[in-house]
């Protein structure tokens, strides 16, 4: 009858035990699981921000190579030191995703002479 008695105990401790671990464990899975999600709720956010300038810095070099090609145009030639700058500009803008109407106004400001005396002799 002891050893029943005992058997008993060893199980019933076991199962108290496990039931313990278990909502212990429980715990921690929930608490982990809110971490994660605050995580994933600031890479979300910083990843939005990201996106957010990412297209705020298109617009600009959109808004230079528009303002470029008025500038240029309306002198008639396009200097070395501004393709260049141009060039950058659009390379960048292009890889941001910009695509447009801006492709045509700087592949015309590159056909531009690059000076004001090559545009007067032709």
């Amino acid at each position: 009858m002891e050893a029943t008695i005992i058997v008993a105990l060893i199980s019933g401790t076991v199962s108290i035990f496990t039931v313990v671990f278990s909502a212990v464990m429980a715990h921690i899975g929930t608490k982990q699981t809110k971490e994660r999600k605050k995580e994933l709720d600031k890479f979300a956010e910083w990843d939005n921000l990201r996106q957010n300038v990412a297209k705020g810095t298109q617009c600009l070099l959109r808004a230079e190579i528009i303002r470029s090609h008025e500038k240029y145009i309306d002198r008639g030639y396009c200097p070395v030191y501004a393709k260049e700058s141009l060039t950058r500009a659009y390379q960048a803008y292009h890889k941001l995703g910009g695509n447009d109407v801006a492709t045509a106004l700087y592949e015309q400001l590159m056909s531009l002479p690059n000076d004001e005396r090559r545009n007067e002799n032709e």
